[in-house]
C-alpha cells in the first residue's frame, strides 16, 4: 500500500489536566487509495453527515476505548485482493471513491447556480479522501517527484473564536497558494492549528463561573484550568469548522493546539535555553496593566480610542515660598498627584527658569513630601501650562525621564485599580476614577485647583476587558531582544527573509532597530506555566529555571546547596500568548525532539523552514518578527522565506469595521447568501499586497453573477456543444491531458488560434502572477478573459461551427469537432486557472467535463495538473493570429456601434459591405458567418470586397454609413436599411420641437435680468452650459434631417 513519507502521524491531542498525560491519536492515511477510490478492507464508521464539518460540535471527539480521537478515523489494512477492494468500494460514500465523480456528473448542471446545494459535499470528499496531505498529488498521479514542498503555516486563530472577516481573507489567500502550488506538483503543508488565548479564553471562564456565583479564586488554580479544557473542548470546534467552509484545503490530519503536550515541551524548552544563553531575566519595568483581567497585556492587546476627557489645572506651591508661589501645572489623571517625584519644565522657558532647582509640594499628600523641579527639552512650553508632572510609576514617558533623573518610581495602585495606602487614609481602597473625584473636590476646598478644561485624548483600553489600561512599574519576566532583532533585521536586509509588500520593510527596520525588551509574563493560569521554581517557603531571591520539577529540584540542590527535601514553589504566572505562538513553524513539526531532528526523512526536516507566511500587515511585529527572532535563536534558520502582508477588511466606506456602527459585514452569513467562492474572490481580488480591502455587498453580488456565467458557459458547453460528439471524441480527443501544441494548433481556424492563444498568454501571465505573488491581479486575469473573451466571443462564434442553422455544416464536420475541443479545453484550462479562487463551482462543474480513464487519474480537480507546469516549457501563442482577429473584433464592434447610434431595431439584419486590403480578405472571407452572427447581418446582403475594385468603388458611390473601422478594414452599411426614411424624419422633427422648447424655455430665463444678477454665479453658468448642449443636440438633429432630404 502506497504511503506518505512519514505513514504514521502521532500527534497529542489532549491533556488530561488532572493527570497531564497525553492521549494520542494515531492516524494511518493513504492518499492515492482514497482518491481513486479506496482498496483497503476496512474502513472504521464515519459521521457521514454534512454536519460533521459544519453543523455538529461533537462531530470531532469519538472515543474507542481508553483513547480520545478528535477528528474521524480511517483505518485501513495492507490487503489489495480484488474481491476485497470491491467489496470495499461497493459499500463506501461517494464523495471517498471515483463513485462522486461518476453521479456527480451523471446528475448534470441541474438549474441555477446554487453553491449551498453541493459546496459541503464537495469539501467532505476533499477531506476524507486525504486530498489536503502533502503528497496526495504525487502519490495519486506519478511517483514522488522530489519537488522542494510549500509549506504554510497557518496563523493559529483563537481556539475558542468565531469566524470574521480577518479570518476569511487569509484562509482566501493562503488556500490560493496551497491549491496553486498543489497543482503545480509540489507537496503542499498547510498546517493548520488554534491558539489557547489565554486572556481570551479566561476571561471567558471567569464569566462562567461568576454567573454562577463564585470565581477562579474561590475555586482555585486546578479546578479553574479543568473548567477552562472543559469549555476548549465544547466551543473548540466551531473556528476551525468554519475554516472548512470557506474551503481551507489545510491537512487536518496535522491540527495543533498551542496547549498540546508536545508543543507545550517545546515552550519549555525555549524558556530553558533562552535562559541559559542570558535572554531570559526578571525586572521591574513599566507594563500595560488590565485592572479587571488583573495581568500585564502585550501592545497588541490594547485599544487606543480617541475620548473627550478634561485637563486638570492645578497648583503645585513651591516649597518654602513666603508668597506662596507656585508651579501651574496640567494632567488629564490628577489620582496620579500621588505618584509625582519631580515636576518638570523646560530650560529654555523664561517663566520657570528661576524655580529650576527648588522643590514644590505635592498637593493633598498627608506626610507633606515634596519633589525636585527639574528642566528637560522634552517637556512642550506650548501644551497645558509648560510645566509637566513627573509620574515615573505610571506613565511610560515619565518612566524614561525618571531613569533619566533616577527619580524613585512610587507606585499608587493596587492590582485591580483601586488607590492604596501611599494616597493616604482618605483616597486608599478607592477605585481610581472615584479617587480622581474627589481629590479634584478636595483640592478645590483647599485652593489648589485652579480650573478644567474638556480635552480629547487618545485612551488605553484593554481590547479583552474593555478598561482602562493602567501603565505601572511591576516585577515581570522579560525576553532580551536586540541581539535576536538583529538577526531578524539581517534576514530581510540579505534576503534571506522577502517581505510582500516590499515597503513594509521600513517599518520592519524601524520596530526591529528601536525594539524594547519583551514582557513575556502574564498574571493568568490558563497558559503555558513559567517554568520557574522559587527556592524556599517564601521569597523570590532565590529560583532555578528547569524543564520539570524533578530538574528543578537537581539544580536547587546543585547551586544553592539544598537537600531533596526543599521547598519549591513553581512560578504563578503564564508566559505571552505570542511567546507559544513564535515558536508555531518549527515547534509544530517536531522542534526539539531530538530522534525527529536527526531523522531527514522526518516532517521537522522536510517542512521546516517554512516557504511562506501569509498573515495581516496589523501582527507584523507582534507575531511575524518575533516568529523571526526566536526561530533564528533556536534553530538558526529563518522560520520562513516569504512574509505575504494582507490588508485589513473594512467597510464599504473604508472605515472600520464595528459593531457599534452597524457595518460588520459577518463572513458566515454572507458566504450562506452568496456562496463562499463570491465571499473569496471579492476579498482577494482588485487589491495588491498590503492593501486594504473595502468590503461592500454589490462586489459579491457581482462576483455571484460571475459564478453563475461560468456555471451557464459550463451547461452550454455540456448541454448543447457535446450533444453530437461520438463516443470516441468523448473518451479520446476531447478530455484535456496536455496542452495543445503548435502542431494541432495550425490547423484550426482564425477564432480558435485566437482564443488559443489568448489562453495560452494568460495562463504564463497568471502563473508568473502567482508565483509573483500578485494573487489580486492573477485572479482578475482569469474573470476578464472568461467573461470578456470565452463568453462573450468564442462562445457566440462557437455556434456557427456547431448548428447549421447559424451557419456550420452539422455537428459531425470538421469544423463542429474542432469547436467542440477548443470549448473544452479553453474552459477546462480557465476553470484550473481558477480553482484557487473559486474551488467549489470550480471542482463541480470540472467534473462534467468529457476525461479519459488513466490509470494513476485523479478524479478531483484541485490534485489535476496546473495548465502550465514547466516555465521552461510555455505553452504556444501566435501574437499575428491575435493581432489578425482583434481586427476582425474593432469591425464588429464598429458595426454595433452603428447599429446602437441609429436606433437599429434589435432583430432586425442589416447588409454590408466590408472593403479590406490583401491582408485582411484572406482572414475575413472564412469568417463572414461569424460576423453576421455576431453583428446580426444578413447572409443575403454582406460581401468582403478588395479596396481600389471596381466593386469597392461601386459601394462607396451608393448612400451609406462610412465606418472607418482601422487601416485596412472599412464597413459600408447602406443607410436605407439602418433606417425607414419616414419614421426616422418623424422621430427627428419630434425631437427637434422637444428641443426647440427647452432651447427657448433656458434662453429665456438666461435673458431676465433678474435670475443673471441674483442668481449664483455657479448656477448661471450651469444654466449657460446645458443650453450649448441643447443648441448643439440640435444642431445634429437638423443635420440628419437634412441628409434625409437629400
Amino acid at each position: 500500500m502506497l504511503q506518505s513519507s512519514q505513514s504514521h502521524h502521532t500527534y497529542n491531542r489532549h491533556r488530561n489536566s488532572r493527570n497531564k498525560s497525553p492521549v494520542k491519536a494515531i492516524i494511518t492515511m493513504s492518499s492515492v487509495a482514497l482518491c481513486r477510490g479506496l482498496s483497503g478492507s476496512s474502513f472504521m464508521a464515519l459521521d457521514r453527515s454534512r454536519s460533521a464539518f459544519f453543523g455538529n460540535k461533537n462531530s470531532r471527539t469519538r472515543k474507542q476505548g481508553n483513547v480520545v480521537f478528535h477528528r474521524p478515523i480511517l483505518s485501513m489494512s495492507t490487503s489489495t485482493s480484488s474481491s476485497t477492494s470491491s467489496s470495499s468500494s461497493s459499500t463506501l460514500p461517494k464523495w471517498l471513491n471515483s463513485e462522486y465523480d461518476v453521479s456527480n456528473k451523471s446528475a448534470g448542471i441541474i438549474g441555477k447556480y446554487d453553491p449551498q446545494s453541493f459546496e459541503s459535499e464537495i469539501y467532505k470528499w476533499w477531506e476524507d479522501a486525504g486530498c489536503f496531505q502533502p503528497d496526495a498529488k504525487e502519490l495519486a498521479q506519478r511517483p514522488f517527484l522530489a519537488k522542494q514542498p510549500y509549506v504554510l503555516p497557518m496563523p493559529p486563530p483563537n481556539v475558542t473564536g468565531r469566524l470574521h472577516m480577518g479570518h476569511a481573507i487569509f484562509v482566501a489567500l493562503q488556500d490560493i497558494l496551497a491549491r496553486f502550488h498543489r497543482m503545480r506538483g509540489r507537496p503542499v503543508l498547510w498546517l493548520p492549528g488554534t491558539d489557547h488565548a489565554g486572556i481570551a479564553t479566561q476571561l471567558q471562564v471567569e464569566k462562567i463561573l461568576i454567573g454562577e456565583g463564585t470565581t477562579r479564586e474561590e475555586v482555585g488554580r486546578d479546578a479553574f484550568l479543568e473548567k477552562v479544557w472543559e469549555y476548549k473542548a465544547e466551543q473548540g470546534g466551531h473556528i476551525t469548522r468554519q475554516l472548512r467552509s470557506l474551503g481551507a484545503s489545510a491537512d487536518w490530519t496535522r491540527e495543533r493546539f498551542t496547549m498540546d503536550e508536545d508543543l507545550n515541551e517545546a515552550v519549555v524548552e525555549a524558556f530553558v535555553r533562552m535562559h541559559d544563553k542570558g535572554l531570559v531575566y526578571r525586572g521591574e519595568y513599566m507594563v500595560n496593566w488590565a485592572p479587571l483581567l488583573q495581568t500585564a497585556v502585550s501592545d497588541l492587546e490594547v485599544d487606543y480610542v480617541d475620548e473627550e476627557g478634561k485637563l486638570y489645572y492645578f497648583k503645585y506651591v513651591i516649597e518654602g515660598s513666603s508668597s506662596e508661589e507656585f508651579l501651574p501645572v496640567a494632567t488629564t489623571r490628577p489620582e496620579t498627584i500621588f505618584g509625582d517625584t519631580a515636576v518638570c519644565v523646560h530650560p529654555e522657558d523664561e517663566r520657570y527658569k528661576h524655580l529650576v532647582g527648588q522643590r514644590a509640594l505635592v498637593p493633598m499628600a498627608e506626610d507633606g513630601r515634596s519633589v525636585p523641579i527639574i528642566a528637560d527639552e522634552y517637556v512642550d512650553m506650548e501644551f497645558g501650562t509648560g510645566a509637566l508632572k513627573i509620574t515615573p510609576g505610571h506613565d511610560p514617558n515619565d518612566y524614561a525621564l525618571g531613569k533619566k533623573f533616577d527619580l524613585p518610581i512610587v507606585n499608587i495602585m493596587n492590582k485591580d485599580g483601586s488607590v492604596n495606602e501611599v494616597a493616604g487614609s482618605r483616597y486608599e481602597g478607592l477605585d481610581r476614577f472615584d479617587a480622581r473625584t474627589k481629590l479634584w473636590e478636595d483640592m478645590e476646598e483647599n485652593g489648589l485647583a485652579m480650573k478644567v478644561e474638556p480635552h480629547m485624548q487618545r485612551v488605553p483600553r484593554s481590547q479583552r476587558g474593555g478598561e482602562v489600561i493602567e501603565p505601572l512599574v511591576s516585577s515581570q519576566w522579560f525576553v532580551k531582544t536586540q541581539g535576536m532583532a538583529d538577526q531578524a533585521l539581517d534576514a530581510v536586509s540579505t534576503g534571506d527573509i522577502k517581505i510582500v509588500p516590499s515597503r513594509f520593510e521600513k517599518t520592519w527596520n524601524n520596530w526591529l532597530t528601536d525594539i524594547q525588551d519583551w514582557c513575556v509574563s502574564r498574571q493568568l493560569w490558563w497558559g503555558h506555566r513559567i517554568p520557574v521554581w522559587y527556592v524556599g517557603e517564601s521569597g523570590e531571591k532565590d529560583y532555578v529555571v528547569a524543564r520539570n520539577e524533578k530538574e528543578a529540584r537537581q539544580k536547587a540542590m546543585s547551586e544553592f546547596g539544598h537537600d531533596e527535601n526543599v521547598i519549591l514553589r513553581q512560578e504563578e504566572d503564564v508566559l505571552d500568548t505570542w511567546f507559544s505562538s513564535g515558536l508555531w513553524p518549527f515547534a509544530t513539526t517536531g522542534w526539539p525532539n531530538e530522534d525527529i531532528i536527526n531523522d531527514p526523512k522526518s516532517d521537522f526536516n522536510r517542512f521546516y523552514p517554512s516557504t511562506c507566511l501569509e498573515t495581516g500587515y496589523d501582527i507584523l511585529f507582534f507575531w511575524v518578527a518575533r516568529m523571526a527572532m526566536m526561530g533564528l535563536e533556536l534553530t538558526g534558520k529563518s522560520p520562513f522565506e516569504v512574509v505575504y502582508l494582507h490588508g485589513l477588511v473594512r467597510a464599504a466606506d473604508g472605515t472600520k469595521m464595528s459593531k457599534t456602527k452597524g457595518n460588520v459585514v459577518d463572513p458566515l452569513d454572507t458566504a450562506d447568501h452568496y456562496g463562499a467562492d463570491s465571499l473569496r474572490y471579492s476579498l482577494v481580488t482588485g487589491v495588491t499586497p498590503g492593501q486594504d480591502v473595502p468590503l461592500n455587498m454589490e462586489k459579491i453580488e457581482a462576483n455571484r453573477n460571475f459564478a453563475n456565467k461560468l456555471w451557464n458557459c459550463c451547461k452550454f458547453v455540456t448541454d448543447n456543444a457535446l450533444k453530437g460528439a461520438s463516443e470516441t471524441e468523448l473518451t479520446q480527443s476531447l478530455p484535456v491531458n496536455e496542452p495543445i501544441a503548435q502542431s494541432e494548433y495550425d490547423t484550426l481556424s482564425l477564432p480558435e488560434r485566437y482564443i488559443l492563444s489568448k489562453c495560452h498568454k494568460l495562463v504564463s501571465s497568471v502563473t508568473q502572477d502567482m508565483e509573483q505573488y500578485s494573487l489580486g491581479a492573477a485572479g482578475s486575469k482569469v474573470y476578464e478573459f472568461l467573461w470578456d473573451e470565452y463568453a462573450d466571443w468564442y462562445i457566440e462564434i462557437s455556434k456557427t461551427r456547431l448548428y447549421e442553422g447559424a451557419g456550420g455544416d452539422g455537428p459531425s464536420s470538421d469544423e463542429a469537432r474542432a469547436a467542440r475541443k477548443v470549448l473544452v479545453y479553453i474552459l477546462d484550462t480557465s476553470l484550473r486557472l481558477l480553482h484557487p479562487y473559486m474551488p467549489y463551482v470550480t471542482e463541480h462543474l470540472w467534473h462534467h467535463l468529457p476525461r479519459n480513464s488513466q490509470d494513476g487519474a485523479v478524479n478531483a480537480l484541485m490534485l489535476s495538473d496546473w495548465p502550465q507546469m514547466d516555465d521552461d516549457d510555455p505553452l504556444y501563442f501566435n501574437d499575428d493570429d491575435i493581432v489578425s482577429f482583434e481586427a476582425f473584433q474593432s469591425l464588429t464592434k464598429s458595426i454595433r456601434n452603428a447599429r446602437a447610434e441609429y436606433n437599429v431595431e434589435q432583430g432586425k439584419k442589416i447588409s454590408a459591405t466590408i472593403v479590406v486590403s490583401q491582408q485582411y480578405q484572406s482572414m475575413l472571407e472564412p469568417e463572414l458567418k461569424s460576423l453576421v452572427a455576431l453583428a446580426k447581418l444578413d447572409p443575403e446582403n454582406v460581401k468582403v470586397v478588395l479596396a481600389g475594385t471596381d466593386e469597392a468603388k461601386s459601394a462607396l458611390d451608393e448612400e451609406c454609413v462610412n465606418l472607418v473601422v482601422q487601416d485596412g478594414i472599412e464597413a459600408l452599411l447602406p443607410l436605407s436599411g439602418l433606417i425607414d426614411p419616414v419614421k426616422e424624419k418623424k422621430r427627428l422633427e419630434r425631437q427637434k420641437d422637444k428641443l426647440s422648447k427647452e432651447i427657448e424655455k433656458l434662453a429665456g430665463r438666461l435673458n431676465s435680468k433678474g435670475f443673471v444678477d441674483k442668481a449664483p454665479e455657479a448656477v448661471v453658468n450651469k444654466a449657460k452650459g446645458e443650453l450649448t448642449d441643447l443648441e448643439s443636440q440640435l444642431g445634429m438633429v437638423d443635420a440628419s434631417l437634412e441628409a434625409l432630404a437629400k
